[in-house]
C-alpha cells in the first residue's frame, strides 16, 4: 500500500540515528542556533553502548578529550555515570596516556537523552528513514517510513550498524539491529538509488554472563584508579566521591581452544556466510585462535555493565558460533565453570560507504549538504562516531550558513588524523584509532587537548564563555610557573647537594635552574618543592603539564619543526584545479586517484595511495609555475 507523503516539519538539519555519532552532530547544530531534528528508530537505542561497556582507552580517549574541548558532549556524560576509571599506560610517556572509564550503560544512555530532550532548537523524533529527499542535487530532507517528510537545509547521515544489519550466530542469521533492536531495512535502498555506493562491514560482541555464576576469587582484580581524573576539562580538580567497581582478568584454556577449532566450521566467518569485514584490532575469539595458533590461552576481562544489574560482560570472546558452542566453551574459561549465559554473543553485519567519497568535512562529494558520520564510515568505536558527529554537525551549520568548512589537520588533532585517515586513505575495515596513527602524538596528547582546540571551539560558538575562561586560566597559570621556575637558581651549596643525593640525584657543581633540575629523570615537580619556598598550589593537571613540558622541551621542540613542514604542504591549496589531467607529468593513475578525491591540498593529495612522491613534485612545479605567471601579470 502505498504511504501518503506529509509535510511533518521544516527546520535546518536533520540527523538520522542518535548513536555517538549522531547525538553529537545534532548538539552541534542546535547549539550553533539551528533547528535540529534527530530520529532514532528507537528511543531506548539513544546513546545506546551496545558492545563494551566502556568509554576511552589508548587513542580513543585523546578523542574524548578533544571532544570536550570542542564543546561537545561524551566527555562530560561519562563522568556522570563511570563506574571505574583507569589511566592507562602511565608507566610510558605522556603521549600515550589514555583515559578509559566503565559506563553504566543504563545511566549513561538515561543522562544522554536528558540532554537530548532539554536542548532548546533540538527535536527528538522516534522514526525510521525511508528516502532522502533530494531537490536539484542537494540534501533537503528524509522522509520516514510512515510518509512524514522532514524538510532541511543538511541531512547528516549516523545510523551506526544499524542498515541492513544481520545478526550471525552460527547458522542462524536474521535482520535486526544491536541489542536485538530493529534494524533499518530500506534506507540503504535510497542511498544507491543516489549513486551513494554501499559495502558490508561487521563487528560483534561478547556474551553476557550472571554475576553469581563466575568464581570470582580465582580471577586477578583489576582496581580502578585512585585519584580520579574526569574525561571533562570542566570537571578537572572536582572530587568524585564514588566506590568504584571492580574488574576483573581470567583466562582461556587449551580446551577453550580445542572446542574452538573442532567447530570453526560452523562460525559464519569460516564458513563463507560472512560478506563484511571484520575489525583487526578487536578480532572475534574465533579469529585469535586461528590467527595466534602458538598461543595455548588468551586473556579475558570481566567487567560489569551497570549498577543496578547482575549483567557481566566478557571482553575478548566475542564469537559467531552457534549459541550451543558458545555455552561449552566460554565453561573451559578460568572462573567460568559454571557459567550462566544471559544474552549469547553474536556478530552483526551491516552496510556503510566508502569513506573516500567524502570531502574534509565528512559532506558528500556527489550530494550538496548530505554529510556522514560514525560507523557508516567505516569506522569503528563509540569514540571514533562522536568525533565525527561533531565535526559534521558543525560543518553543516557551516555549509548552511556560507561559511568556509572547519578542518582539523593531522598536526592539531586525533580527530584530524581520524578524518583523514578515512576520507584520503580509506579504509578496508572498521577503522580503529590508535596512538600509533598519530604522527605528531607527542603535540597531541589528551591532556593539553582544551589548550589546542578550545580557542577554536569558542571561535565557532560552540564552547561556553566558563570553559573558555577555565581553559585561558589554565594557559596563564601554566605559563606563569614555567617562567617562576627559570627564574629560580639553585646553587652548589652543600645544603642543596645533601637534598639532591637524598632524593637519588647528582649534586651539583655548578648553579642551575629549578626549570633545568626537574629534566633529570629522578625529578619531578612534587619532590623538587624543597628547593622552592615560594612555591603556590596548582591543581594536579596542571603539574602534569609543566612537567611535561619541562621534560619533554626538546621533543616538543623537535616535533614542532616537524609540523612546521607539514604545515608547509598543508598551505599549498589545489583545490582549484577541477581537472588533474590538466597538470602535464602527472601518472594516469594518479590522475585518476585526484580526479576521484580531490584533495584540497599538496599535503593531502601525497597520502592518497596511489600518488607518488614523482607526483607530488610534480604538483609542486605546477603550482610554482602559476604563482610565477600571476606574478609577472
Amino acid at each position: 500500500m502505498d504511504i501518503k507523503i506529509y509535510n511533518e516539519r521544516e527546520v535546518d538539519v536533520v540527523v538520522v540515528g542518535a548513536g555517538h555519532a549522531g547525538i553529537e552532530a545534532a548538539l552541534a547544530s542546535a547549539r550553533l542556533g539551528k533547528k535540529t531534528v534527530i530520529m532514532t528508530i528507537s528511543l531506548d537505542s539513544i546513546a545506546d553502548l551496545p558492545c563494551n561497556p566502556n568509554i576511552g582507552g589508548t587513542g580513543k580517549g585523546h578523542l574524548v578529550r578533544e571532544v570536550d574541548a570542542l564543546g561537545g558532549e561524551m566527555g562530560l556524560n561519562i563522568d556522570k555515570s563511570f563506574i571505574q576509571s583507569r589511566m592507562l599506560n602511565t608507566s610510558k610517556g605522556p603521549a600515550i596516556h589514555s583515559l578509559r572509564v566503565q559506563a553504566d550503560k543504563k545511566k549513561y544512555h538515561t543522562e544522554m537523552k536528558k540532554v537530548i530532550e532539554n536542548q532548546e532548537n533540538l527535536y527528538l523524533v522516534e522514526a525510521e528513514a525511508k528516502d532522502l529527499y533530494i531537490e536539484n542535487g542537494q540534501a533537503k530532507g528524509v522522509i520516514t517510513m510512515a510518509g512524514a517528510l522532514f524538510k532541511a537545509n543538511a541531512v547528516i547521515i549516523a545510523t551506526g550498524t544499524y542498515l541492513n544489519g544481520l545478526i550471525m550466530m552460527g547458522e542462524l542469521q536474521y535482520t535486526s539491529g544491536p541489542h536485538g533492536l530493529k534494524a533499518a531495512t530500506e534506507f540503504s535502498k535510497s542511498l544507491i538509488a543516489n549513486d551513494i555506493f554501499l559495502r558490508r562491514f561487521k563487528t560483534g560482541t561478547p556474551a553476557r554472563i550472571h554475576k553469581r555464576s563466575i568464581n570470582l576469587d580465582v580471577m586477578e582484580k583489576q582496581y580502578g584508579d585512585e585519584e580520579i581524573i574526569p574525561f571533562s576539562f570542566l570537571n578537572i580538580g572536582k572530587e568524585f566521591d564514588i566506590e568504584q567497581e571492580l574488574c576483573y582478568l581470567t583466562y582461556t584454556t587449551q580446551t577453550t581452544h580445542d572446542i574452538i577449532n573442532v567447530n570453526l566450521h560452523r562460525s559464519p566467518m569460516y564458513s563463507g556466510l560472512v560478506e563484511g569485514i571484520g575489525p583487526r584490532y578487536c578480532p572475534s575469539i574465533e579469529d585469535k585462535v586461528v590467527r595466534f595458533s602458538d598461543k595455548d590461552s588468551h586473556q579475558v576481562f570481566i567487567e560489569p555493565e551497570g549498577l543496578d544489574t547482575n549483567e557481566m560482560y566478557v571482553q575478548g570472546v566475542s564469537s559467531t558460533l552457534p549459541e550451543e558452542v558458545q555455552k561449552e566453551l566460554y565453561k573451559t574459561i578460568i572462573g567460568l565453570e559454571n557459567v550462566e549465559i544471559m544474552r549469547s554473543a553474536y556478530g552483526i553485519e551491516y552496510d556503510c560507504i566508502d569513506s573516500t567519497s567524502l570531502k574534509l568535512n565528512l559532506e558528500s562529494s556527489q550530494i550538496d549538504n548530505l554529510f556522514f558520520a560514525g560507523q557508516i564510515n567505516g569506522s569503528s568505536g563509540y569514540e571514533e562516531a562522536a568525533s565525527q558527529g561533531l565535526m559534521a554537525g558543525i560543518n553543516a551549520v557551516l555549509k548552511i550558513d556560507g561559511k568556509e568548512p572547519f578542518i582539523l589537520d593531522r598536526s592539531e588533532a586525533y580527530i584530524g588524523v581520524l578524518i583523514d585517515d578515512l576520507v584520503t586513505k580509506g579504509t578496508n575495515e572498521p577503522y580503529r584509532m590508535m596512538t600509533s596513527r598519530a604522527e605528531y602524538r607527542l603535540a597531541l596528547r589528551q591532556d593539553n587537548a582544551d589548550l589546542r582546540l578550545t580557542q577554536k571551539g569558542y571561535d565557532l560558538g560552540l564552547v561556553t564563555q566558563e570553559r573558555y575562561d577555565l581553559m585561558l586560566d589554565k594557559k596563564e597559570t601554566i605559563e606563569k610557573e614555567l617562567l617562576r621556575l627559570k627564574s629560580i637558581s639553585i646553587n652548589p651549596k652543600q645544603e642543596n647537594n645533601e637534598k639532591l643525593e637524598n632524593l637519588g640525584s647528582a649534586s651539583l657543581k655548578t648553579s642551575t635552574t629549578l626549570y633545568d633540575l626537574i629534566k633529570r629523570p629522578e625529578l619531578n615537580y612534587d619532590n623538587t618543592a624543597i628547593f622552592d619556598t615560594e612555591r603556590v598550589e596548582i591543581p594536579r593537571q596542571y603539574k602534569l603539564e609543566v612537567e611535561t613540558q619541562i621534560k619533554y622541551e626538546g621533543y616538543i621542540a623537535k616535533q614542532e619543526l616537524q609540523i612546521a613542514q607539514f604545515k608547509k604542504l598543508e598551505n599549498k591549496k589545489i583545490d582549484h584545479i577541477e581537472d588533474f589531467s590538466a597538470v602535464k607529468g602527472l601518472k594516469k593513475e594518479a590522475i585518476q586517484k585526484l580526479n576521484l578525491q580531490k584533495p584540497i591540498n599538496v599535503g593531502q593529495a601525497s597520502r592518497i595511495s596511489g600518488v607518488s612522491p614523482s607526483d607530488i613534485n610534480v604538483l609542486l612545479i605546477h603550482l610554482e609555475t602559476l604563482r610565477r605567471i600571476e606574478n609577472a601579470k
